[in-house]
Formats: C-alpha cells, structure tokens, sequence
C-alpha cells in the first residue's frame, strides 16, 4: 500500500512539473492581452496612402498674353505708314484695320484653344491725329439700305485684359466695340457713333487694390441723332465682365417693323453679351441713312488698354 501512494504520488509530481514547463514556454511565446501594442514607424512612411488630389487650377483664367511692366507710349514696332498698312497679310480678325496708335501694331496669340487678334493702345499714341483717341479698330462693311430685314451682325469672343484708367473720373475705360451710323438732318460728326460699348476698370482689394481685376461694360447711347458728350448721350450700366475671361459678344444693327405701328419702322441695335440681351431701339429711325460695326479698342485718356478678339464672324443682309 505504500509504494502504491508512492506511485502515486510520483506521477503527480511528475504531471505537475510537465504543466508548470509547458505554461512557462507558452508565457515566453505569446504576448498577453495586457500587453500594449507597439507601432514601428516604416521607413518611408505614407501618411494618406489615398490623398485628395489638389484642386487643379483653372487653365483659362491662368493663361494670358498681356503686356505687364512699365512701356513707352510709342515703339519702332508699333510705327506705321497709313492706318492699313501694317495689318498680317491673313489676319484671323474679319474686318478693315484702322490703326491709329504708335504703341503696337495689330498681331495675333494662341491661347486657350484660340488664336485671338492683339489690340493694343497707349494715351497719347494717336499721331495721326492727336485731337483724337487711339484706337486698333476694324471696321466691318455698312449696310446702306434701309428696308425692314436688312442688318449687320458682328459675332465673337472678346477678353477684356485692361482699359484706360484717369483714377476714377469720366473718362476712365475703353471702348470694345460700336455701332455707327449716318443720318440727315446734320449734326454731329461726319462719321457719328451710334451706341458705344464701354469697359471701366474695376480694381481689386488688399493686395491686388492697383490691380484691375474685372470690368463694368456700359452702353454709351445718343440721346438724339449726332448726340456727343453728357448732353447728347446716355450711358447704361449693363454687366461685369472678369478680366481675361473669355466672353461671348454679339451686335446687331438693323431695321425691324415697329410693334406698335406696322406703318413704321424701328432701327435697332441689339447686342448679346455673355449670354445676357440687352436690346435698344435708336432714337429718330426716320433719319437713318445705313448700319455699320467696329471693334478692338478704342480710346484711352490714361494708361494703356489691352483687349483680344477671336472667333469673329460678320454677316450682311440688305433689304429695299
């Protein structure tokens, strides 16, 4: 009986000894829950292995050919003999060249996908005639006839860089594009407006408070046939173009039945700018002798201004 509870006993301490070595081996090879886990930082490290890219920029707004630091008023390459004498033999500008300004000549820029016709003047740049305003115009063919259906229309993308500037006095802007028109009964110029469109510049804040960062489109309109000056004009805010942003202009000038009165007739001169119409019938219609177009630039009593044309299209229709 006692080497039986020896046996026993020697088995027991033998099983418990077995335990006691297979619980220490587990302890060496497995962490315990309670053990904090520790994070190795890898080598290279990626901190969003998925980032949100950064918004791309706008490419047209960052793309531009304007002129930027100080000029002259006038440069050898600006010279020219006539007013047509130094228009690109294919120029990409529908149009006859009036260019009346020593600071450059007309010349062309591809960008954002077109090619667009350079204008640009200086004040003081006319020597042709210096009691007038420079200006890189092109006039476009009249319509002499003064039948219902008979009209000129002037479409294409305009970019407004800069305009003149007289530190905020009525003489600040340059117009972009006019409307002109003959009439009887005298008075005015030879050659009268009918309703110009004027850009004002529109300055910036804070750091770009001397920078002209959009500008205010107006219609300067006659009040009478041959109207000039504050009395004989009206000018009409219409909207705000941002500079160097491409927009979309058409003008139309023609003779339409007048709604109130089949017996009549309206001369009108309609004009889509950036999508918005802004329709005006011209005073004294009865007076009227033909319908023309211009546009570029024209006038600037301070500075310089910079305007771009592209895709420009004409069309013509006379009626009796």
């Amino acid at each position: 009986m006692k080497k039986l509870n020896f046996n026993y006993a020697l088995v027991f301490t033998i099983v418990f000894m077995v335990f006691g070595i297979l619980v220490s081996c587990q302890s060496e090879g497995e962490p315990s829950e309670e053990i904090n886990e520790v994070v190795v930082d890898e080598p290279n490290p990626d901190p969003d292995p998925d980032p949100v890219p950064d918004p791309v920029p706008d490419s047209d707004s960052e793309e531009t050919d304007e002129d930027t630091g100080a000029y002259t008023t006038c440069n050898p390459d600006g010279e020219n003999a006539t007013r047509t004498s130094n228009d690109l033999p294919n120029p990409v500008n529908v149009g006859t060249i009036d260019d009346r300004s020593c600071y450059a000549n007309y010349k062309e820029s591809t960008l954002m996908g077109s090619v667009w016709g350079v204008y640009n003047i200086t004040d003081g740049s006319n020597k042709f005639d210096a009691t007038l305003q420079p200006r890189i115009e092109r006039s476009l063919p009249r319509a002499a006839k003064l039948g219902v259906g008979t009209y000129v229309k002037f479409n294409g993308t305009v970019r407004i860089l800069e305009v003149g500037d007289t530190s905020g006095t009525n003489n600040d802007g340059t117009y972009i594009a006019q409307a002109k028109g003959k009439h009887t009964g005298g008075g005015g110029s030879p050659d009268p407006a009918i309703c110009l469109f004027l850009a004002k510049p529109v300055y910036g804040t804070g750091s770009n408070s001397n920078k002209q960062v959009s500008f205010d489109v107006y219609a300067e309109r006659i009040l009478t046939r041959g109207g000039e000056g504050s009395s004989g004009r009206e000018i009409v805010f219409l909207k705000n173009i941002e500079k160097n942003k491409p927009t979309d202009f058409q003008l139309e000038v023609g003779f339409r039945v007048d709604s109130n009165d089949a017996s009549k007739k309206i001369h009108y001169c309609d004009a889509i700018i950036g999508g918005e119409s802004f329709n005006w019938n011209i005073p004294d219609p009865e007076r009227a002798t033909e319908s023309k177009i211009r546009y570029g630039a024209y006038r600037v009593k301070g500075g310089r201004a910079q305007i771009r044309w592209a895709n420009t299209t004409f069309d013509k229709v006379e009626k009796d």
